[in-house]
């Protein structure tokens, strides 16, 4: 699945290669309770037809209108803003106090977004500037943060995968949590060196590497942005990832199994060169205590947690004392 923001970026290059006059919208400012957050798109067809979103639907049905209407940048990108008065956020059914500003770019030969599009699809991390006075767009390599920046003469946006979760293992259960994470906008890097799984690998838009575990992790030098989660059942294949990771600055750290398990293996790694803190950033069991027992729930407690965590919100596990451990078989897992 695509994340939001590509869906608009292939929309919009679909719809301008096919003809149709094409604007892209982005909110590059909002002030109070705006209710969607800066960097939100869409990208809307001169026949109202639209793909994403910048508010709960309001500002999206005067922009078709106005569109429709002819009001739209024909040349050069300009700028708009919504719920300026209270009258204006009841009107657009903005939160009181609501605010927030467009960019409306026009769809042209110089916006470049099949380039864009190609640079994302080779997982690549790149900036779009956009001039506000010319209209004309560079992409240049990227950098992971800000995501936006708008100073009213240039538009600066970053794509790509901000992210990047490594799932060591290719089972059933890492079909699942790779699938959500891609959904998510993460780069998801599968490392599976057995062949009888490997060779059964087919999710879209994941890459896989048939590596050892800590010689991926090396090679990858993972960072803040990055997640690891080790899922195939198996110490000799988890705990070499686990050895690394636990060294790096990887913001979440997570290994499927039971408490038990979790205890043992936590056991296995003070016997290597690991200190107390390292071994205590493990997540084990592996996501939120959310009574999952099938893979697809498995996999919806481990991204919940990895997106609270990589948000900055603390999570606690609450298991009670006759809580079912989480089994070694990934079908009948609780988390």
């Amino acid at each position: 699945m695509d994340s939001v923001d590509l869906e608009v970026l292939k929309a919009a290059a679909q719809w301008s290669e096919s003809g149709y006059f094409v604007t892209l919208g982005t909110v590059v400012r909002t002030w109070g309770s705006a209710p969607r957050p800066v960097g939100s798109t869409l990208a809307i067809r001169e026949d109202g037809r639209l793909v994403g979103s910048v508010s709960g639907g309001c500002v999206e049905d005067d922009l078709v209108e106005r569109i429709r209407s002819g009001e739209w940048p024909q040349d050069l990108p300009q700028t708009t803003s919504y719920g300026v008065s209270a009258e204006e956020a009841h009107r657009f059914g903005l939160p009181c106090g609501g605010t927030l500003q467009l960019v409306l770019e026009p769809v042209r030969a110089h916006t470049r977004v099949p380039e864009l599009l190609a640079a994302i699809g080779q997982y690549r991390l790149v900036v779009r500037e956009l001039d506000m006075a010319t209209g004309e767009v560079r992409i240049v390599p990227g950098h992971r943060t800000p995501s936006l920046e708008f100073d009213g003469q240039r538009l600066i946006t970053s794509h790509g995968p901000r992210h990047r979760l490594v799932v060591i293992g290719a089972g059933q259960l890492s079909r699942y949590v790779a699938s959500m994470a891609t959904a998510l906008d993460y780069h998801v890097i599968v490392c599976e060196p057995r062949a009888e799984y490997a060779d059964e690998w087919n999710v879209p838009n994941t890459e896989l590497t048939r590596e050892m575990p800590d010689d991926l992790i090396i090679r990858l030098q993972l960072d803040s942005y990055s997640a690891v989660v080790t899922l195939t059942h198996d110490p000799k294949l988890d705990d070499m990832a686990l050895l690394e990771a636990l060294k790096s600055p990887a913001f979440y750290i997570g290994a499927i199994g039971s408490r038990v398990n979790n205890a043992k293996r936590r056991e296995r790694l003070s016997l290597f060169d690991l200190s107390a803190a390292e071994i205590s950033r493990l997540h084990g069991p592996v996501g939120l205590h959310l009574g999952a027992r099938t893979p697809a729930e498995i996999a919806v407690a481990i991204l919940a947690e990895m997106t609270a965590i990589k948000n900055g919100i603390a999570v606690r596990q609450t298991f009670s004392a006759d809580a079912p451990n989480m089994a070694d078989d990934a079908s009948s897992c609780t988390v």
